[in-house]
């Protein structure tokens, strides 16, 4: 992983971006938390601690997956400060400036726990085990997938099934190309440092962006008629890309809000309960304007856009869908957990 959403490098890291090619890492820790425990850490409630930035759609994904499964008291949550500093990922939102139950002030100390001198990037989401304080994983694209299929013994009643086992191929198939073209293509865009590469991402993005367009026009969700995984890898990026992406990594062809059924199933999915309440519009601002200083040198966060039609009426259930198929919603906000509405800020 390698943008400081998920990593940092420190200061001249952060300002190395746009000067270099752009080109995300694969997760060093791979680890997988199972139910049978094979990697040798197995699922067990309360034993673990999901490290978040709410600025971060990669760890955005590990938010809205937790809460629709109902796992906020099997697996605990830590925020991060949205503005990095050297050493990365910090707990300076909590009293003291450490974390309560780990003890560190740096995400990087658990890393550290498990492999010392560990030579890359600190990333989120990142899961760390509290009995050792050692990191377990920080394989952004695995952990959902896991929460959602090894962790099911401690899913809430009605907790909705995010990858139907019968819709798992189409559902692969539909977030490769959502991954490649638009989770990642909006960083490949906006990290570019040269114009071919910039315009390769940036057609990219808008081609596959207007096929998802199409397919979302007559169906409510992505794959089968319930909220799936697919569903909220492609959320955590277009609820950031007028805010963020559109400017800031110059992805302006045209934004979600000017795309009828995007703006749509967006504002569909935010209304829902466990997408929108994980949503901290002021820290994913702060973050990208702030920390990538070698794309936005003078550190200022713009006052826009606009966030008041997050919560004006989307008709998308006319579409029908089950929204947690045989399931139910989830409970409310754990205290302690809530963000701000965007209609608020």
């Amino acid at each position: 992983m390698s943008d400081t959403s998920e990593k940092s490098a420190g200061s001249d890291g952060n300002t190395s971006y746009g000067h270099k090619p752009f080109q995300r890492s694969r997760s060093h820790f791979a680890d997988r938390i199972t139910a049978d425990g094979r990697d040798g850490w197995p699922v067990e409630a309360g034993r673990y601690r999901l490290v978040v930035s709410r600025a971060c759609p990669w760890a955005g994904r590990s938010l809205v997956s937790r809460r629709l499964l109902g796992l906020e008291e099997a697996l605990p949550l830590a925020v991060t400060d949205p503005i990095q500093d050297d050493r990365s990922w910090r707990f300076t939102l909590d009293p003291g400036g450490k974390d309560p139950v780990l003890g560190i002030r740096y995400l990087s100390e658990a890393y550290d726990a498990r492999e010392h001198d560990y030579p890359g990037g600190v990333s989120v989401p990142a899961i760390v085990d509290v009995p050792s304080g050692k990191l377990v994983t920080n394989d952004y694209q695995q952990i959902t997938l896991d929460l959602a299929t090894e962790w099911t013994a401690l899913h809430r009643p009605g907790a909705p099934d995010l990858y139907p086992e019968p819709l798992r191929a189409e559902i692969d198939e539909v977030m490769e190309g959502i991954y490649r073209d638009i989770n990642n293509g909006v960083y490949k865009a906006g990290f570019a440092s040269g114009q071919q590469e910039y315009d390769e991402a940036y057609e990219a993005l808008f081609a596959r962006l207007d096929q998802v367009s199409a397919r979302l026009t007559d169906r409510r969700y992505l794959v089968g008629d319930t909220i799936t995984e697919a569903d909220i890898r492609l959320f955590t990026t277009l609820v950031r890309f007028d805010a963020v992406y559109h400017g800031h990594f110059k992805c302006n062809r045209t934004k979600i809000t000017e795309d009828a059924v995007l703006w749509a199933y967006v504002r569909d999915l935010y209304q829902t309960p466990g997408f929108g309440d994980t949503v901290d519009f002021d820290h994913i601002k702060r973050h990208y304007y702030q920390v990538h200083t070698g794309i936005n040198p003078t550190g200022i966060v713009p006052l826009g856009p606009d966030l008041s039609g997050w919560t004006t009426p989307h008709h998308r259930e006319q579409l029908g869908g089950r929204p947690f198929g045989d399931g139910t919603p989830p409970g409310p906000v754990p205290s302690g957990e809530d963000v701000t509405p965007a209609e608020q800020i």
